[in-house]
This record gives structure tokens, sequence and C-alpha cells, in this order.
């Protein structure tokens, strides 16, 4: 008797297997207090839907960061700015550095590359080392860099690029200077070259209000995003950002779980950054190994840092029982 849910709550779950829940639902179950049954019946709900439609397999895409420099753009939540006061110096890491960790990663079993540039690197570089990893290694690449044209969305693929990881970031406008309707052109530009666009709500802290976050929400189902996710806010020392705190892991489960549940039948893996086990039992089944610059570390290489490898990720998914070992399910 004491572990009947919410009425309305249960009615959410039981038809939130199908194609994708309602804004109104999705609002009523972001609202809910964490430590509740409620929360652990989302939790679960999102967990079995994952398993379901992902067949158990646990994806690591490993994040490999090429340079890091004084950006200008200066978004607040980003290590890698001049206003950051962190990094110096421009630093572009080697062709044989960056083939090194590809090849570790694919030894590994990496499922996807992660190629990150900061927002002024040169475009014919990013082609380069694509074109480079192309040949060298058989694990399927995803450009991460700057908005594009059609034409260089056209280059990507030519380079040997299967996707492209771009989100609408939480605070587009305001903590950035870049403009939403940009990022979502280059959305749309992904698709129409044929590019699997990559995505995440991120970066989510508490400062971000309950609409603003279902709104990145519904855009990545509307885009039909290859993945969606959740990753929070992670505050480098002395960022703009610290007076807001962090979420924790626990808020960032229930939201990630709230994601999966939006995004329905729609993706083919579910991300959440960084890797922890308890949103492994909260529909998340990808997780973001990294190597090179991280916009979250004061580490120029973050291999060197807070992140984590690619065995490491894989050992938090045979713990909660997903397997890395299978066949991506992205590419």
């Amino acid at each position: 008797m004491g572990w009947k849910l919410q009425s309305k709550i249960e009615s959410i779950l039981d038809k939130a297997l199908d194609d994708g829940i309602s804004r109104d639902d999705a609002r009523a179950l972001i609202q809910l207090d964490l430590h509740t049954k409620e929360t652990y019946a989302l939790m679960e709900t999102a967990d079995r839907l994952s398993r379901q439609t992902f067949k158990n397999k646990g994806e690591n895409h490993l994040h490999i960061g090429i340079n890091l420099e004084p950006c200008p753009l200066n978004c607040k939540f980003c290590s890698l700015t001049v206003e950051a006061g962190i990094f110096t110096e421009t630093v572009e890491f080697s062709e044989d550095q960056i083939l090194a960790w590809a090849k570790e990663g694919e030894a590994a079993g990496a499922d996807g590359f992660n190629i990150m540039t900061t927002g002024t690197y040169s475009f014919g570089k990013l082609l380069d080392i694509g074109r480079v990893l192309t040949k060298a290694v058989s694990v399927p690449l995803v450009a991460n860099t700057r908005d594009i044209s059609h034409k260089e969305g056209e280059k990507l693929l030519d380079a040997g690029f299967s996707g492209a990881y771009h989100a609408v970031r939480l605070g587009e406008g305001r903590d950035t200077p870049l403009k939403r309707e940009k990022r979502i052109q280059s959305i749309r530009t992904f698709g129409e070259v044929g590019l699997r666009w990559m995505n995440c709500v991120e970066p989510v802290g508490p400062e971000h209000d309950i609409e603003e976050i279902l709104d990145l929400m519904f855009l990545a189902r509307e885009y039909r995003a290859t993945y969606s996710g959740v990753m929070r806010r992670v505050n480098f020392p002395a960022s703009p950002m610290e007076k807001y705190g962090m979420i924790t892991e626990f808020e960032m489960a229930k939201l990630l779980a709230v994601s999966r549940l939006v995004m329905g039948r729609v993706p083919k893996a579910h991300c959440v950054h960084e890797p922890n086990t308890l949103c492994l039992a909260a529909g998340g089944n990808l997780f973001f190994p990294e190597k090179g610059s991280n916009p979250r570390d004061d580490e120029a290489d973050t291999g060197k840092g807070r992140a984590r490898d690619v065995a490491a990720c894989s050992k938090l998914f045979k713990e909660t029982g997903w397997n890395p070992d299978q066949p991506s399910n992205c590419f």
C-alpha cells in the first residue's frame, strides 16, 4: 500500500514506453521531489526503455580535444577562454599524439571518436585530422566544432566524419555570444548533408529553469538526434558560474530519465556526462571517456586530469549490467 504511486505520475509512466511524452507530462516529472517513490519509478521506467531499445549496449564515444587556446568567445561555463585565464598559450596536439589516443581508444573498444575543437580553430585543420584518422582507424568520427555552412558539412562527410555533435546550450546568447537560431541552422544542415546529429542538454546548472531545459529536450526530439541526454555544468577553478553551485549526480539522473522519456523511440543511445553509475540506472547508456582538451578541466590533457578512459567507463557499464563489447547502435 505504501508503494502506490500518485495516479497522475503512474499514468504518465504507463504510456511513456511508446513514442515520447508530452511537454506537460515532462514538466510534471521534472517537478517531482528527488527522494520519492515517483522519482525512483521514473528512473526505472527510463532505464527499462533504454535497455529494451538499445539491447543493453553500453556506448563509449571517446572525446579527443585536439587543441586548446585562450578562446575569445568567452562562454562563461568553459575553461578554455581568455576570461577564464587558465590557459594563456595556444596548444595544438600533434598528429602523432592524436593518432596515439585514437589507436589506444580503438584497442580499448571505443564505439566513436568525438573530435573537439575550440570555436576559432581552423576548419581546414579539422578536415585534415579527419582524413588522417579515417585512414588510420576504423572507429566512426564525430565532429564537435563551430557552426557550419552546407558546403562545410559536405566537406566533413568527404573527410570521413559520420556525424556532428552540436548543442544549443542552456544560456545560449546569455552565457555565450552565440545565437540560438544559428545553432539550430547548423543542426538542420547536418541532416541536409547526411551527417548524424549528436546532442546533449547542457551544461545544466541550478540556475536553469524548467522551461529552458524542456525547450532543449524537445528540440532534440524534433530534430531527431541520434543521441541526446544530459550533461551537468562542472565548475572549473574561479569559474564565473561558481556562484550558482552545481546540480548533483542524483538531480542529473532525474533529468536524464525525463529526457529519455521525451525522446521515446527516436534515439540510438542516451548520453550522460560526466560518467557515473547512477545515471546508468536512469536511462543513460552512453559515456564520453576523454583525452586532450576539455572545457571542464584546468589540465591541458584531461586524461591527466578529471577524465576517465575507455577502460574505466567500460567497467562502470559492466557493474550496472550494460555490455560495452556489443557493436554500436549509433553508426
